[in-house]
């Protein structure tokens, strides 16, 4: 075992410790480290325990933040999304235990429930038949608009997230919100984007409902496992999600947002089929889902402010490697800066 490992092991021990008191004979078995995830440690992990007469048992992933990372979110705010999506239809994997500000775990994380699947960020485009990728297209965006359905009142969300004003109350948030972002991480004047914010800030959409905004959402953020036929067999190609992952960056919102998200040109080949499930087609399906109506004008904005978000994000993973907090190299983002012109018309 590595040191950083035997390290991370000593302090799940005393955390989870202390957040089961009266456990007895607790074990934590198979830690590593896995690749995934750019901007969250992921730590997968078995625990087991003694409480009373029973013995439990839980397979668990530790999500902590990294010394560097692409992105700064708030893990208070993760794990009460979690919390409150075990009560909705949504699947995501049962937050178990918080570790905020990092007292235990050396940086904020929190501990989940580990889903049991398949990750394949470009399914809709793979080597599945077609009928079973656009069947999965169509699952997928029926997902979303269960997101954008959760009673986030009911649920408590609105004094942890914070509530936007009504109008443009929601892109004048997640304006000021990236805009803040971007002031804290460059390193350097970029006009470019002071352009395209210029354009933002004075096409802000008005919302027509406040919704649970995921902020990531793509099939690179799900769990997928084959669906079972009538005869318990896989149908040949079709996939479920079990899970949707990556709550970081959850808020409340504009749903039209996570709408334009998927619509960016940047990320057809995640999101899109070239002449069967495009654009159009996945803005008419989600008016159908909804009630809402998607006019081309906000997901526009929409999709020009998902470039802006990932043009912030690059920036600051160049200034973590800069400051050695970070090994990715990361360059300027000419190219999201080139698509955010030509959305805007320059």
């Amino acid at each position: 075992m590595s040191d950083e490992a035997a390290d991370v092991e000593a302090r799940l021990r005393a955390f989870l410790a202390d957040q089961l008191p009266g456990a007895q004979d607790l074990e934590i078995a198979n830690l590593r480290r896995t690749s995934s995830g750019f901007s969250r440690e992921n730590w997968p992990f078995d625990a087991s325990w003694r409480s009373g007469d029973r013995v439990e048992r839980a397979a668990l992933i530790m999500r902590r933040d990294p010394v560097g990372s692409v992105l700064v979110t708030d893990r208070r705010e993760e794990f009460a999304v979690l919390r409150a999506l075990e009560s909705s239809p949504v699947p995501a994997p049962r937050a178990r235990f918080l570790d905020a500000d990092g007292a235990f775990l050396g940086r904020p994380a929190v501990v989940m429930e580990r889903v049991d699947g398949d990750c394949d960020w470009f399914v809709v485009n793979g080597e599945r038949p077609l009928g079973a990728r656009v069947a999965f297209a169509h699952r997928a965006l029926e997902l979303l608009s269960a997101i954008h359905a959760v009673d986030w009142r009911a649920a408590g969300l609105g004094p942890v997230l914070g509530e936007p004003a009504p109008g443009t109350g929601a892109a004048t948030a997640a304006l000021d919100r990236w805009e803040a972002e971007l002031r804290r991480q460059q390193l350097e004047p970029y006009p470019e984007l002071e352009v395209v914010l210029g354009w933002l800030r004075a096409n802000e959409p008005v919302a027509q409902t406040t919704a649970l905004v995921h902020g990531d959402f793509k099939p690179g953020n799900m769990l997928l496992r084959a669906e079972p036929g009538a005869g318990g067999g896989p149908v040949e190609g079709n996939v479920e999600i079990v899970a949707m992952l990556d709550w970081e960056t959850a808020h409340l919102g504009d749903p039209l947002e996570d709408l334009g998200w998927i619509t960016n040109p940047l990320r057809r080949r995640e999101h899109q089929i070239p002449g069967v499930w495009e654009r159009a087609d996945i803005a008419r399906r989600y008016e159908e889902l909804t009630g809402l109506r998607v006019t081309e004008a906000d997901l526009r904005f929409w999709n020009v402010l998902a470039n802006f978000k990932l043009a912030v994000i690059v920036l600051t993973g160049a200034r973590s490697f800069v400051e050695g907090r970070g090994d990715r190299v990361f360059t300027a983002p000419s190219a999201l800066v080139a698509l955010m012109f030509e959305l805007i018309g320059i």
